[in-house]
């Protein structure tokens, strides 16, 4: 409940604030910057229709929001920066309970050691996320996994993901041991490949591909197509783990398998808890 309607809140905002900036001739890029966002996110978003909120009421409180935001960025121009954002986020549940949270974030890096331990813990949470209703379907012979990598990665000790894989434990998706790094060459390896082409996307898991109804060992292409049009996502292939280079943007790539190579179906995105929105969108989009 949370994270779909918080998403859907500052899904609206960036979309809106970003057609404002277009129309007052901000560039993509630009766009991008200060959203804390992609230039190739930006580019999809503007082209789709607004997500819809709980309430009209919501909607138009958001949308003034917007529009404030908007006007107030555009009079700083493409340079501003934010020094300092906070946040007031309170919540009534049932029993008239209020969860209140305020914090004020400082803009401050990390060093290298801490970045790396709090990607772990993205992983352990998206791992958490994963909805066992959406994915046991697809979930590989060989066990699925998820990786996701530093901003700078170079090689596999940049990766990190699930030693032994993830299994399905009283109706839940949970590892076997702890996230660590370098602990999935494989996985790691399609990553980096990837990220050569588009290296925004910092986090991939892999799926067992649905295959043709007439063959149990022949990709369903065509359906992987269309859930991709349907959401104008970017598939590319992969031969035996060789990810094909031939498109601007990677958000889903099929490697269709081989005499002793199980078919794979590898979704990406630009973190692991984006990861775990998008696979879930992806696959509703599938079946």
């Amino acid at each position: 409940m949370l994270g779909d309607t918080g998403g859907a809140w500052v899904t609206r905002l960036h979309m809106i604030v970003a057609k404002n900036l277009l129309s007052s001739n901000w560039s993509q890029a630009e766009v991008a910057t200060i959203l804390g966002t992609t230039q190739s996110t930006i580019s999809r978003q503007i082209q789709r229709p607004l997500p819809e909120l709980a309430g009209s009421a919501d909607e138009i409180t958001m949308d003034k929001w917007a529009d404030e935001l908007s006007k107030a960025l555009v009079l700083s121009g493409p340079s501003a920066e934010v020094v300092r954002q906070r946040f007031v986020t309170e919540f009534q549940l049932t029993g008239n309970q209020i969860l209140r949270y305020d914090t004020t974030l400082t803009g401050m890096d990390l060093d290298e050691d801490q970045i790396k331990t709090a990607l772990l813990r993205r992983l352990e949470w998206s791992c958490n996320r994963l909805s066992l209703d959406i994915i046991e379907d697809f979930l590989p012979a060989v066990g699925m996994n998820i990786a996701a990598c530093t901003a700078d990665a170079e090689s596999i000790d940049d990766v990190c993901a699930f030693p032994g894989r993830l299994a399905a434990v009283s109706g839940t998706i949970r590892p076997i041991e702890p996230a660590a790094y370098g602990s999935s060459n494989h996985l790691a390896n399609i990553l980096l490949r990837a990220r050569k082409q588009d290296s925004n996307k910092g986090a991939i898991l892999n799926l067992r591909p649905m295959m043709k109804r007439a063959s149990d060992t022949e990709v369903n292409q065509k359906a992987v197509a269309k859930a991709c049009n349907s959401l104008e996502w970017t598939s590319t292939t992969a031969s035996r783990g060789v990810v094909a280079l031939d498109t601007e943007f990677v958000d889903v790539i099929i490697d269709a398998g081989d005499f002793g190579w199980e078919p794979t179906l590898y979704v990406l995105a630009n973190n692991p808890l984006e990861l775990v929105e998008r696979t879930h969108t992806f696959l509703a989009a599938l079946a």
